[in-house]
């Protein structure tokens, strides 16, 4: 045997050469480069480091790079693309790679490693998603040789040691990898004869074999073979190496041939806010130990997956706008809304469980009733809390929590009490307290504090929020269910972060998006923007400490509005709707610039462009009322807004305060008029630079455009597609190089995006290359040619969905707009007959199943629209069932399911019906793989579409789909 890594303590007379070799294409003026952590390959320093030589080899083009070293060598490395200056294009994703020479290796020798270029999706089924949760096995894998031992020993001069390795985390009990090839000691394609690899430990699977030179080049395969004596091999070519005809022929080739290829893993899902599940134990709102039953029914189901919306604490404004689980009070803390009162304690007295009864029976509404249901939770909790602190807050599970988590922990509960002692969560009202400091923290929950007591109270929720949480998470890995949570894009500009970090945040500005498919006039989220750029002075420690925190219970997440990794955009702080913003970062126009294309009159493009004709068009007879009040005339027919009414904000606030509001007819109309004439403007003046603009989004659309001349107009339409289409793809590009890779490396969680919206250019290419899965929304399409997605043309790096939480349900779309379902039915079902006016069950199945019989390595299902599949779970209106309203800022989010998830595990139906459409789909689900034949999948869905639009008002499927054999996609 002999071992990698050792030194042999026999000093070189030739060194050893260590020859890289990568197949990689690139563009003109880039190159490959290969660093490590030895001087040899620059210490990491890339301007040191190894540039590499491209050759063409048949259609691939191979760099290569050699380096001198001593015997005994080990080092790290990683391959980068660089431009003529070294400054890096690209660079791989996933663990830094390794190279141990062998302790027997001659001196002179060449010792040749064979790479792959790596990139995200390589690593994703390393992520804990799939190796804790989906791949787990109960009988654990022993390691039998460790990676840097070599069993086979090179003696003949006519002779190479080839080292194989490759990665392979999705193996059943009882089976092996081997090495098939065209060679005798690759079996020469017999299994039995093949070269059987030995696990290593970390999903790596490797053996060495010495192989006569004339053999080469050779063939192989890997493949997995069961005792049972199942045989598969890996899809795809058959792999191959190749001795250079040079005079330096390596004597040791080591392969990295990176994952063991198999059909594509796809899985499906249930999507449910945690706020909406409905259990025979909860308090009017849903807890984290209702999570088990979801686990259970999503099991039984066919589900892999469950996603929650963000279950952070959000208790800024002590009312129902808290509903909003997007703007975090804490990115730490849990919120007490989802806590169970009646597991706080085995010794609740008599008085406290009928209290809690008694709750139960009044809460047990239609919606959830946020306050109340809050408010009776903490009142409870506060009762039981009184009886047992000391018995918790001295236990060994505490403080091992509270060691743990004090970090956070501290200024959250001491946010919470300055919170209610000044009955505000703006902290620059409070005093002294407003600017935070250590000492001053240190104090707050000092031990001899009169409020001590309270301070407890908020460790105390916390730690049952985590107890409660964990039991919910092992519960599901154990059932092989993913829990996917949901990571906000920002926080509350009154919140525990934005007291403690404010360097972190711009806190004069607001996040939003730009008009889209949710809301025309954009949207303003409210959320201070980020300071990336301080940020990145700790290379993202905030960011890291809150992913580290999230995987504690997820071992998958979805990024919400990804799009702000890359650019964010901005609105000042006295905005409220999301239209006149600008893109952070962003490449700004110039006075320079703009005085070059003969633009000169910035006061006129800038500021609200208001004629007196366009108050007459907006008020009517009450034009000149409105002017009065909050108008100047400036020049003869032109307006301007009065000081204090000059923007979105003091609008809104003076309307409210208007001494004569009963003249104001119709106030809301009043407002809306007086936003447009405010937001008439061309380019949006930066504040921090008045020498720089921004061209306002959808400029073509404003009454100031129209009123310029043919010149400028043709300036500014040019400029604007540039500004918003082409001129700051690479800085985006390169600030979410920056960003995301900091997100993804700090948790083993699976990533996925949501990219929905006005989606860059350089955004898809970005996120495949950090191996980051899109979501696709059948309605939303991405591509701009089409009304409908085609979920069988979606890639497989995505998650797919008839609906989100964002947009109405699966039945409410199909009934809300009757020319649309109209086109639907004729583009989509291939019929020119009338549809159902209704979403029958036999719609939603023909769409679910089109999402599940997609590429996709997702298909996730809002609740609602899975029980859309039975009449019966469609009596209430589907308005109702519509979880967030992306056009009002102060929606409720109180969305509750009409029946129990206990009722849903016992309704076999339903649970049978759903588990049909997984298993037919080839789609891997908790029992087992499906073994069903795809050769008639298409068959059975053409048929299914013409049994849909042979019917105008009830669907019946011709052939059900569990009565066809089906197997599992084919994905490229």
């Amino acid at each position: 045997m002999v071992e990698l890594g050792l030194l042999s303590g026999t000093k070189s007379t030739k060194p050893v050469h260590v020859s890289f070799r990568i197949p990689y294409y690139t563009h003109w003026g880039q190159s490959l480069l290969v660093c490590g952590s030895e001087p040899v390959l620059g210490s990491w320093n890339l301007k040191k480091g190894l540039l590499l030589s491209p050759v063409h080899h048949g259609d691939e083009l191979i760099w290569f790079g050699t380096v001198p070293v001593p015997k005994g060598f080990k080092c790290e490395y990683s391959y980068y693309v660089v431009d003529d200056n070294r400054n890096v294009l690209r660079w791989e994703m996933g663990e830094k790679r390794k190279v141990l020479l062998p302790e027997g290796i001659q001196d002179g020798e060449v010792v040749e490693l064979h790479d792959l270029w790596q990139v995200g999706s390589d690593a994703l089924p390393l992520k804990s998603a799939f190796k804790d949760v989906i791949f787990h096995r109960k009988l654990s894998l022993d390691i039998e040789t460790p990676l840097g031992v070599i069993r086979s020993t090179l003696e003949q001069e006519d002779s190479v040691l080839v080292h194989f390795k490759i990665s392979c985390p999705n193996i059943e009990e009882e089976t092996s990898i081997y090495i098939i090839g065209n060679t005798l000691k690759l079996g020469q394609w017999n299994v039995q004869n093949g070269l059987k690899l030995s696990y290593s430990g970390e999903s790596i699977w490797h053996a060495d074999c010495v192989l006569p030179k004339g053999d080469f080049p050779i063939k192989y395969k890997y493949c997995k073979y069961g005792k049972r004596g199942i045989f598969s091999p890996e899809t795809g070519p058959n792999r191959d190496i190749a001795l250079d005809s040079s005079n330096t022929q390596p004597r040791y080739i080591f392969l990295s041939d990176g994952m063991l290829r198999e059909m594509p893993w796809r899985g499906a899902g249930v999507a449910i806010p945690m706020f909406s599940v409905r259990s025979e134990a909860d308090l009017g709102v849903g807890e984290f130990l209702d999570l088990k039953l979801c686990v259970d029914w999503a099991a039984e189901s066919g589900f892999h997956l469950v996603q929650l919306l963000p279950i952070n604490d959000t208790s800024v404004h002590g009312m129902w706008w808290d509903s909003y689980p997007y703007s975090s009070l804490s990115v730490f803390a849990l919120h007490p809304l989802y806590l169970r009162v009646q597991a706080l304690s085995e010794n609740i007295p008599e008085d406290i469980k009928l209290e809690i009864q008694k709750a139960k029976e009044q809460l047990d509404g239609k919606n959830v009733d946020y306050e109340a249901s809050l408010s009776t939770k903490l009142s409870i909790a506060k009762k039981i809390f009184a009886q047992e602190k000391d018995l918790i807050l001295n236990s060994s599970s505490f403080q091992k929590f509270f060691s743990e988590n004090q970090d956070w922990l501290k200024p959250y509960a001491a946010f919470c009490f300055l919170r209610d002692f000044f009955e505000t969560s703006d902290h620059s009202q409070w005093g002294r307290f407003s600017h935070f400091s250590k000492e001053k923290l240190e104090k707050l929950v000092s031990k001899d504090s009169l409020h001590y007591s309270i301070i407890c109270f908020h460790y105390y929720i916390q730690f049952h929020l985590h107890v409660q949480l964990s039991e919910a998470a092992d519960y599901a890995r154990k059932k092989g269910v993913i829990l996917k949570g949901d990571l906000p894009i920002g926080v509350d500009r009154n919140s525990v972060d934005t007291w403690v970090y404010p360097n972190l945040f711009r806190m004069n500005t607001s996040t939003g998006a730009p008009p889209d498919y949710f809301d025309k006039n954009g949207q303003n989220w409210g959320f201070p923007t980020y300071n990336w750029e301080e940020m990145s002075k700790d290379n993202y420690a905030w960011w890291r400490t809150r992913l580290t925190q999230m995987a504690k219970y997820f071992t998958a997440y979805r990024i919400d509005h990804i799009l702000g990794f890359f650019r964010i955009w901005e609105l000042p702080e006295h905005a409220m709707t999301g239209l006149v913003g600008k893109f952070r970062p962003s490449i700004p126009l110039s006075q320079e610039e703009l005085e070059k294309e003969g633009i000169w009159d910035f006061d006129r493009l800038s500021r609200p462009y208001i004629l007196q004709e366009f108050l007459q068009d907006k008020f009517g007879s009450s034009w000149t009322f409105i002017a009065s009040n909050f108008l100047n005339e400036y020049q003869k027919n032109r307006y301007e807004f009065k000081e204090d009414c000059n923007t979105e904000k003091k609008i809104a606030s003076k309307l409210k305060s208007f001494p004569e509001r009963s003249l104001l007819q119709d106030e809301d109309k009043i407002r809306r008029e007086l936003f447009d004439l405010v937001q008439n403007i061309v380019l949006i003046r930066d504040p921090e630079n008045p020498r720089n603009f921004y061209p306002r989004f959808n400029l073509e659309d404003t009454p100031s455009f129209k009123d310029l001349d043919d010149h400028s107009k043709n300036v500014m339409k040019r400029l604007y597609y540039d500004y918003y289409f082409h001129r700051q793809e690479n800085l985006w590009q390169q600030n979410a190089l920056k960003t995301l890779p900091a997100l993804l490396n700090s948790s083993d969680m699976l990533a996925c995006g949501e990219d929905l919206g006005l989606i860059p250019s350089c955004v898809h290419p970005v996120m495949q290359e950090l191996g980051l899965i899109g979501l696709r929304i059948q309605r939303m399409p991405s591509e701009p040619d089409l009304e409908f997605g085609i979920p069988s043309q979606y890639s497989y790096m995505t998650v797919c969905a008839p609906s989100c939480h964002d947009c109405s349900t699966l039945r409410a779309w199909w009934e809300e707009d009757e020319e649309r379902r109209q086109r639907y039915f004729k583009n989509v079902v291939g019929s020119d007959t009338s549809p159902p006016a209704r979403c029958v069950p036999d719609i939603a199945h023909f769409i679910i199943r089109e999402h599940v019989e997609s590429p996709s390595m997702w298909a996730i299902f809002p609740l609602q629209d899975l029980l859309a599949l039975k009449e019966e779970y469609t009596t209430r209106p589907a308005t109702e069932e519509t979880i967030n309203d992306p056009t009002n800022p102060k929606h409720y989010w109180r969305y509750r399911v009409h029946v129990t998830v206990e009722a849903l595990i016992k309704d076999k139906e339903l649970v049978t019906i759903i588990k049909d459409l997984v298993s037919g789909s080839g789609r891997s689900h908790p029992g087992g793989q499906t073994e069903r034949q795809a050769s008639h999948k298409s068959a059975v869905a053409t048929t299914e579409k013409q049994q849909i639009a042979s019917s105008k008002d009830k669907v019946h499927l011709a052939t059900p789909l569990n009565s066809v054999a089906q197997e599992t996609l084919a994905v490229r």
